[in-house]
C-alpha cells in the first residue's frame, strides 16, 4: 500500500513563494546596469546605420537598454519613425515585430 499518495513533495524554495520572489528581485537588482550615455557622434552613427539597414534590408545587431539591462538581438529594421522616436525591428529568432524607442538604442551595427 502506498501511503504518500496524497502527500506533496517538499521543495525548499517553493514552500515560501513570497521569499523566492523577494530573492529573485534582489538578484535582478544586482544585475542592473546604468543606461549608457551616448555622444552626438554615436547617435548620428546609430541613425545612419538604421537608415542604411532599412534601405538595404541588411541584418543588424541591435543593442538596446530595457529595465536595467542591455539586450542584444539580431534581425531586420522594418520601419523608422523619427517624429515619434521609434522603430520596428523584426527579430531573427521568432520573427516577431518589436516596437523600440530610438532613445533606448545603445548600439546598432550591420551583421
Amino acid at each position: 500500500m502506498n501511503h504518500d499518495r496524497g502527500m506533496k513533495k517538499w521543495r525548499a524554495f517553493a514552500s515560501m513563494p513570497e521569499q523566492y520572489i523577494g530573492l529573485q528581485e534582489v538578484i535582478n537588482k544586482q544585475l542592473e546596469v546604468p543606461k549608457p550615455l551616448l555622444t552626438e557622434e554615436q547617435m548620428e552613427q546609430i541613425n545612419f546605420t538604421l537608415i542604411e539597414a532599412l534601405h538595404t534590408n541588411k541584418q543588424v545587431y541591435l543593442t538596446y537598454y530595457k529595465q536595467g539591462q542591455c539586450i542584444t538581438e539580431t534581425g531586420f529594421i522594418q520601419f523608422v519613425d523619427s517624429l515619434r522616436g521609434l522603430f520596428i525591428f523584426i527579430d531573427e529568432v521568432f520573427e516577431l515585430k518589436n516596437k523600440i524607442r530610438l532613445s533606448e538604442l545603445t548600439d546598432v551595427c550591420l551583421a
